[in-house]
């Protein structure tokens, strides 16, 4: 027998965000957090990547546009909807573009502030939104 317990964290949120709702579900320190976002149909998030944070998604409501760069230098577009799985490992540009309403379910490394915005990088306006953060600014859940 162990001293470990079961855990029944609440919900909290994560901070405004233009595009919709991101609610943090759970975190591991150290190992991963789990979160539940809602992303409103026609918004979308920064063009980015992160130093630290590999991060798998899940698609439980909705079609999103995923935009990402295969390793080239160019933005590559693939749709996804209900039931499908998506990996951004550290440094992997993307971008998520919500086409109807979505709801997805993230699985990541707990960094909550890891991004480096890159839009200008790919000749596009700069967006609003948050900001990029160096790697020293990375701050762990």
């Amino acid at each position: 027998m162990t001293d470990a317990t079961a855990e029944f964290p609440e919900p909290q949120s994560m901070g405004e965000r233009d595009w919709g709702e991101e609610m943090l579900l759970a975190v591991v320190p150290g190992s991963y957090s789990l979160k539940r976002l809602s992303m409103k149909a026609g918004f979308k998030g920064g063009l980015q990547y992160h130093h630290k944070k590999d991060e798998c998604g899940y698609v439980i409501e909705g079609q999103m546009i995923i935009r990402f760069d295969p390793g080239n230098g160019t933005l590559e577009e693939k749709i996804v909807g209900p039931g499908e799985v998506f990996h951004f490992p550290p440094g992997c540009v993307h971008q998520e573009e919500a086409i109807t309403d979505c709801v997805i379910l993230e699985a990541s490394t707990p960094f909550k502030n890891d991004r480096v915005r890159v839009e200008r990088d790919y000749g596009l306006p700069a967006g609003e939104g948050l900001p990029s953060t160096t790697r020293e600014e990375v701050e762990e859940l």
